[in-house]
């Protein structure tokens, strides 16, 4: 059998190994330590606009306490978009609170600024006004940003923007995970850069920050004893994690490229095939990492999205659909949804490319030459 390419493996560079050893030889293996400071600090400082980061135990760890600190409660409700992980809406039910659900469009594959408009009218219409906006940068490509902090203005909304696919992706020069009131980013072992597992919160709001540490810590009063006045989470990142993380964060700009790289070849190799249609950058304003490379399969041409991922499938290569709808999980039957069809459209005809930025020619030209075949036969 031929080896097998994974849809995105990490892939590390040569200073983790070395920043993890120092953390075992002076014995900061707990919870904590210098490297959780220093990575926090790196993050910080790639983002900038004056930011502040609490590193994690997960993206979805970030994401619940972005709704905390943002007073969602049970009973309340908070628009999500609709084509993303459940990662990004199950925090929404950690708090009691109801999601709503917002279709994509078709530029970005993000959240449609016009569904979001009315859909905070509607809600606002039956006495429910939204509490919070978690809008996703799908696959690296930047949302509507604009647009989007617009329409939230104008009804006083707080945007939560779930970076977690998007670190070192740019709209309009700005790094993404730097607008919202509250961003989060993962570092799971599939995204562009990696801690083996982890997540970070962002905020111009450094007391909320400090909250969020505080939080994620056991929420433990300042005593000598353990006394708690508030409800605890068992969040924090690491200190062995944050040591793996500084070391990707010296690489963060070269797997982007890696990125790039990996879906201007499927371009080149691809785009003559009618059936297949990749995700562009709208305008020079885009500017995406690639974290995963996406194309669209017409069916009408005889061959369908699926074909293609079990043809990948046989000759031991990953390849995975785009997200399911979260208004279409069973998990979130009757939640408010408003749409006009196309993130089904976009799950139907979707598929993910092997994207790693580890890849190298041999294991991009297999891709190509299988997905090729499907149409010659």
């Amino acid at each position: 059998m031929n080896t097998k390419i994974w849809l995105s493996s990490p892939h590390m560079g040569t200073n983790e190994f070395k920043n993890v050893k120092e953390a075992f030889d002076t014995n900061w293996i707990a919870p904590l330590g210098p490297h959780v400071d220093g990575f926090e600090r790196d993050l910080a400082e790639f983002l900038g606009e004056g930011v502040h980061v609490a590193a994690l135990s997960s993206g979805t760890a970030a994401l619940h306490l972005a709704l905390i600190m943002l007073g969602v409660q049970a009973g309340d409700e908070v628009i999500c978009q609709s084509m993303t992980f459940s990662a990004s809406a199950n925090p929404i039910a950690y708090q009691g609170a109801t999601p709503v659900f917002v279709d994509s469009e078709d530029r970005t594959w993000n959240m449609s600024p016009d569904l979001l408009e009315a859909a905070i009218e509607d809600r606002i219409s039956k006495g429910k006004k939204p509490k919070a906006i978690i809008v996703v940068h799908l696959y690296g490509m930047p949302a509507e940003m604009d647009r989007i902090m617009a329409i939230a203005d104008l009804f006083a909304i707080p945007v939560v923007e779930d970076a977690a696919e998007a670190l070192g992706s740019t709209y309009k020069g700005r790094k993404l995970g730097t607008f919202g009131a509250m961003s989060i980013l993962s570092f799971n072992g599939n995204k562009i850069i990696t801690t083996s597992g982890g997540g970070a919160l962002v905020s111009n709001n450094e007391a909320h920050i400090k909250q969020a540490r505080f939080l994620a810590t056991q929420a433990r009063d300042a005593a000598p004893h353990y006394q708690h006045s508030h409800i605890g989470y068992n969040y924090r990142m690491s200190n062995v994690c944050a040591a793996i993380g500084r070391g990707q964060m010296d690489v963060l700009l070269d797997r982007v490229q890696q990125r790039r790289a990996n879906y201007s070849f499927y371009r080149e190799e691809l785009s003559a095939i009618p059936a297949i249609q990749f995700a562009e950058e709208p305008n020079a304003t885009y500017y995406s990492n690639r974290w995963l490379s996406t194309v669209l399969v017409d069916d009408s041409q005889g061959v369908s999205r699926e074909d293609i991922r079990l043809a990948l499938e046989k000759e031991n290569i990953e390849s995975r659909p785009l997200w399911k709808p979260m208004h279409l999980q069973p998990v979130f039957e009757g939640a408010p949804y408003y749409g006009d069809g196309t993130s089904e459209r976009l799950f139907d005809q979707g598929l993910c490319l092997p994207s790693g930025s580890n890849m190298t020619d041999e294991q991009r030209r297999r891709v190509v030459n299988c997905i090729k075949a499907c149409f010659t036969q």
